[in-house]
């Protein structure tokens, strides 16, 4: 038996999230029923980061177990063929036989677009946050940086009675503009934030009150009063999921992986 790991990259706007749902399509039920069909055998993927409904991502991971004889670098070329388009193997690999992808030291970087303008664009809006409202880039620039560093973000995620630990560390985070097809009367704002975790809706609630602060809804105090208080209530609201997409994600201890 050998241990086999996936990149995967997707487009989440027709699924219910990573996770198996009952009644629900999932990027992970995709890949589970096609590997079954594949390999003829039981398969059950472990995914690294289990995103929303949704959301996407350039590099999910996900490995799983299989006596099947085809060379782990060729099941990316054969898993293709049977998946819908809005889900692709990046990259197939053998890996060591207990490898867990989310029980190793790793560095993930999520990115948030929002698109600012006077009017949406139906081509930008289904990857993005449309807000028409000029943003004080300047003061959420302000806000972010309080969130550089080891806190607990209970204050800034969706409650789970089953996470113990809100504790996440931040190791940057950058607020970046650029103005599509050279138009300077539209501009895509790109939060990008790298961390060793995060919790249930961290970086959307993040966004959101960023979002918040940037419309002068609120202070930039507020965001330093929902780290220190842990107070869900003090933060902003949870941005839009399709804004976001998961960028990278990067396996620090690489003697865990083979």
């Amino acid at each position: 038996m050998k241990r086999v790991m996936l990149t995967v990259a997707y487009d989440g706007s027709a699924y219910s999230g990573w996770q198996v749902q009952p009644n629900a399509d999932t990027i992970e039920g995709q890949l589970n029923k096609h590997l079954r069909e594949l390999l003829g055998e039981e398969i059950t993927v472990i995914g690294a980061s289990r995103t929303d409904a949704g959301v996407h991502a350039l590099c999910n991971l996900a490995v799983f177990s299989t006596n099947a004889r085809i060379p782990a670098e060729k099941i990316s070329y054969a898993l293709n063929q049977r998946l819908p388009q809005d889900i692709r193997i990046q990259k197939s690999e053998e890996v060591a036989e207990d490898f867990h992808p989310r029980k190793v030291e790793t560095r993930k970087t999520y990115e948030y677009c929002i698109y600012h303008a006077k009017f949406a664009n139906p081509i930008l809006e289904k990857y993005s946050y449309f807000v028409y409202v000029p943003l004080d880039l300047e003061k959420m620039e302000q806000a972010a940086e309080m969130l550089v560093g080891t806190h607990d973000f209970a204050g800034l995620s969706t409650y789970k009675p089953e996470v113990t630990n809100t504790i996440r560390t931040i190791t940057n985070i950058q607020i970046l503009t650029e103005h599509p097809w050279d138009k300077q009367d539209c501009e895509l704002i790109r939060i990008r934030v790298t961390g060793n975790g995060f919790l249930y809706n961290m970086v959307r609630i993040i966004v959101g009150t960023l979002v918040a602060i940037g419309r002068g809804q609120m202070g930039i105090e507020r965001m330093e009063q929902a780290l220190e208080t842990g107070n869900r209530e003090l933060a902003g609201p949870t941005a839009p999921a399709q804004g976001l997409m998961l960028m990278q994600y990067e396996i620090l201890d690489s003697q865990d992986v083979s």
